[in-house]
């Protein structure tokens, strides 16, 4: 394998991931607080801006609201059928579909966390209406995405635990590109009133089963990788009882009775498209390149460590802190450990004397990179090898081909987590329990639905607000 400046070039470049910018700071606005006038205002006119450019493109729904059910139907019946050709192909033992190592699927669960920690964010502003009954399916479907107040079946706790259990973050360095979708779904849900027939839309067509889903719990559960996330939304958004099947019902509930010539229609048509904006999950899977990822964490690592090392250790005439003081020579610096024979490449990892500095007894930078980084870089070296999936603290199996436990298998020898409700030592609930013993029913209404926002809902206060507001509907 050679490594050089061209990698690193195609590293800068990244494939599906780079757009223009601008995204990101919008997308973190919205997520951290309530948004002042001016705030929401820019995310109307990123809503207005999206939907001008997609005005020409197709929603995918039919013609007329009459066909949802059975559109929805023929949808469902697809994916379904497709599912099972896809196990028929794993079954005779066709290779994964997606994740061609355990390092891909990381990098893929971390690329996609925009979206997923504000998932279900596109319907918040209607919980203020709770009482209406048109909206019921909506703001149903809002508290199941927060999970009702459970703290295991918060989307978003769930996503969140996944990221830190696999250190997938922080996010900080993602591409803007990644943002985009995620910021559409917050400026629905801080804009609901002005934007009902697209937030409408957008959660018919968001809410239905897509094919992918299906295959990323299946391969990620034979990677050893907790699927719980994905195999929720799997039932969650099902065609009988579930999002998908409610998703078209609040399209009818939400129709005018008034002769509109078809104008709230169109507009949940044109809400439709912008479920498909930005990068999906399938682009992210498919923007993949092991080397380039490499090199990234690798050259975020020098700009830490640029000056840390002593000057004995030389490579290629240079000493390390004068190679990682340049981060655009990073390629070449891999190079330069390659042919020293400090890299070994499609060999396993104990032949790389490079590996042996990051694991391993004694290792002298124990502890400078995740165990994300780590998996990455153990899978960069193996090669093709890495395709069996095994993990980099994984001691390397003694001549035998047996089939790597998956994480249910694994999972039935782990101890029980006990579910609380979450912890109380929490500053915003303490103040939301204090406001609430005082509140009348508007305000406890409103006190509840503020903690329930895309920036709080999974916190302790959101969980609790969550829980009281679930059992005030079921009153």
């Amino acid at each position: 394998m050679h490594i050089g400046q061209q990698e690193w070039r195609l590293l800068q470049a990244a494939p599906g991931l780079q757009r223009a910018p601008g995204h990101k700071p919008l997308y973190q606005e919205l997520a951290a607080r309530e948004p002042d006038t001016e705030l929401r205002r820019a995310a109307a006119d990123l809503l207005r801006g999206k939907l001008a450019d997609l005005e020409a493109a197709d929603s995918g729904l039919p013609a007329s609201p009459d066909d949802l059910l059975a559109w929805m139907e023929g949808n469902t019946q697809r994916v379904h059928e497709s599912y099972a050709a896809y196990l028929q192909e794993r079954k005779i033992g066709g290779p994964r579909r997606f994740f061609s190592n355990r390092a891909h699927a990381l990098y893929v669960l971390r690329c996609v966390a925009p979206t997923k920690l504000v998932d279900g964010a596109w319907l918040y502003g209607l919980l203020a209406h709770w009482r209406n009954p048109r909206l019921a399916d909506l703001v149903r479907t809002y508290v199941e995405e927060l999970g009702e107040g459970a703290v295991d079946k918060n989307h978003v706790v769930l996503y969140r635990s996944l990221l830190a259990r696999h250190a997938l973050d922080p996010l900080d360095d993602l591409p803007d590109a990644l943002y985009e979708q995620g910021a559409i779904q917050l400026a629905l849900g801080w804009n609901a009133e002005a934007f009902l027939p697209e937030v409408v839309g957008f959660n018919l067509a968001y809410e239905q089963l897509p094919l992918h889903l299906l295959v990323t719990a299946y391969e990620l559960n034979e990677l050893g990788i907790d699927p719980y996330y994905f195999t929720l939304h799997v039932t969650v958004d099902n065609g009988d009882t579930g999002h998908a099947r409610r998703a078209c019902q609040a399209v009818l509930d939400m129709l005018p009775r008034m002769d509109d010539g078809g104008a709230f229609w169109r507009r949940v048509q044109a809400g439709a498209k912008l479920a498909d904006t930005g990068v999906g999950t399938c682009d992210v899977i498919e923007s993949f390149h092991i080397g380039q990822e490499a090199l990234r964490i690798l050259a975020q690592k020098s700009r830490a460590g640029g000056g840390a090392h002593s000057d004995y250790c030389r490579v290629a005439g240079r000493n390390v802190n004068d190679w990682l003081s340049r981060p655009g020579e990073i390629g070449e610096f891999v190079q330069a450990l390659q042919q020293a024979g400090w890299i070994r490449f499609g060999e396993p990892v104990e032949n790389s004397r490079f590996w042996s500095l990051l694991q391993g007894e004694r290792a002298e930078m124990f502890g400078v990179f995740t165990s994300y980084e780590l998996q990455v870089l153990h899978d960069w070296i193996r090669g093709p090898a890495s395709v069996d999936g095994r993990p980099f603290a994984e001691a390397a199996p003694a001549g035998t081909s047996r089939r790597r436990a998956t994480y249910r298998a694994l999972a039935r020898n782990m101890r029980p987590l006990a579910h609380e409700p979450g912890d109380t030592l929490d500053p915003d609930l303490l103040l939301l329990r204090e406001r609430l013993r005082t509140a009348d029913d508007a305000q406890r209404s409103l006190l509840l639905v503020r903690a329930m926002s895309p920036a709080q809902h999974w916190t302790p206060a959101g969980l609790e607000a969550t829980r009281e507001f679930w059992q005030a509907l079921a009153d």
